[in-house]
């Protein structure tokens, strides 16, 4: 079996809705950061055998094969096919994997993986709300109903239940929160995420350069105050969640190029880091967000690791309550837990959230020197992703 590595890793910064990257059609946003990543090591586009993107709301603007489009919107040849895969959340980090399976077993030398999504532009929940309002029906089938009678899967139930399984206070939540934008206004001054982003010029409702470069997250709040994320009202009746408590809408492109040893050559670079372990499982659809804690126990057992063999850890912020959760039932050392802040302040463009965490948690690993670096997130239908790297370069 082959070894696969991530040679280049980057991501857009973050557009809140309606801001910097509003205007920009996400199959350009995507091209954009696979043009990027093709010259970020000098790789001739031809040497890419397939692109593999991740995107959640395919429809409108990121239907008919969203992958496809952004091919051929970007420098890559008509040549290189694409498909696009919809694993709710971890959807680009599902397209990592399948790019690291094509590497691993020799069928491919060299795939670009990575996601898109414009939460501005296609709203979420849009697959399910536009169809059923143009009588298109729903996805609850009569099985699936007569499985799970009178239920309805919601993210927002999922998270006021970890809340409740796992003993959060709201208290718990506002501090994780504010944590999170202080460490990444803290990444911000320190340049921690130069390497990762990719400048992208700001356009305006015409189309037009406005001669702005977007290359910092626009949801960080460097201002952000205890009393003020406790003063925001529960986004549920009588629950704990807030909207200062939940990962921010957020447009964005993210993207990795994954080889073998035989495409290192090709290439003639050095690895970012090797792909050790991938896993992914399925758990309870209802509360949804618990996916990752069994994900990261499963992980472990399949590789022969413990909690303290791994650095550095992603675990995406959806709500404060899961990765609070996850360091509950995990007993994680909170200083290793998504170092450079996470989606409360940064935003989770949902089907560019996978490589996007990736690009991050590869970039901390070379930045603070760790060998080991665990990623993953919950996704819609009680799923969750692990991936483990390790670093290559000096540490």
């Amino acid at each position: 079996m082959n070894n696969a590595y991530v040679v280049s890793a980057l991501r857009t910064a973050g557009g809140r809705r309606g801001g910097n990257l509003s205007n920009w059609h996400p199959v350009d946003l995507g091209a954009h950061v696979i043009n990027a990543l093709l010259e970020d090591i000098d790789c001739p586009p031809d040497v890419i055998e397939d692109v593999i993107m991740g995107s959640v709301s395919q429809i409108g603007e990121q239907g008919m094969n969203v992958a496809r489009n952004i091919v051929l919107a970007s420098q890559l040849p008509e040549s290189v096919p694409a498909t696009s895969v919809d694993r709710q959340c971890g959807s680009s980090q599902q397209a990592l994997h399948f790019a690291a399976q094509a590497v691993m077993s020799g069928s491919m030398d060299v795939v670009i993986a990575g996601g898109v999504e414009s939460m501005t532009r296609t709203p979420m929940f849009s697959t399910i709300t536009l169809p059923k309002k143009n009588g298109m029906g729903h996805y609850m089938s009569p099985n699936l109903q007569k499985r799970y009678p009178n239920v309805e899967f919601s993210q927002f139930d999922g998270a006021e239940m970890l809340v409740k399984q796992y003993g959060i206070s709201k208290q718990e939540l506002d501090e994780y929160a504010l944590e999170s934008h202080r460490r990444a206004a803290g990444a911000v001054k320190h340049g921690a995420f130069k390497r990762e982003i990719v400048p992208i010029d700001v356009k305006d409702a015409g189309g037009n350069l406005t001669g702005e470069s977007h290359a910092t997250d626009q949801g960080i709040r460097f201002d952000a105050t205890l009393e003020g994320i406790a003063d925001v009202k529960p986004i549920l009746e009588n629950g704990k969640i807030t909207a200062a408590t939940a990962s921010q809408i957020c447009d964005g492109a993210s993207g990795v190029i994954v080889c073998n040893d035989k495409g290192l050559k090709l290439l003639g670079v050095e690895p970012l880091v090797q792909i050790r372990h991938m896993s992914v499982i399925g758990h309870d659809p209802i509360i949804m967000l618990e996916a990752p804690i069994p994900a990261t126990a499963h992980a472990f057992k399949k590789t022969n690791l413990s909690a303290d063999d791994i650095d550095l850890y992603e675990v995406n912020e959806a709500f404060a309550s899961v990765p609070l959760a996850w360091l509950r039932a995990t007993q994680v050392d909170h200083k290793k837990l998504n170092v450079h802040g996470g989606a409360i302040a940064l935003g989770h463009p949902l089907g560019s959230s996978g490589t996007k965490l990736a690009a991050t948690l590869i970039h901390a690993l070379i930045t603070h020197r760790g060998k080991l670096g665990l990623q993953t997130m919950c996704e819609g239908g009680g799923m969750a992703n692990v991936t483990i790297f390790e670093n290559c370069q000096t540490y």
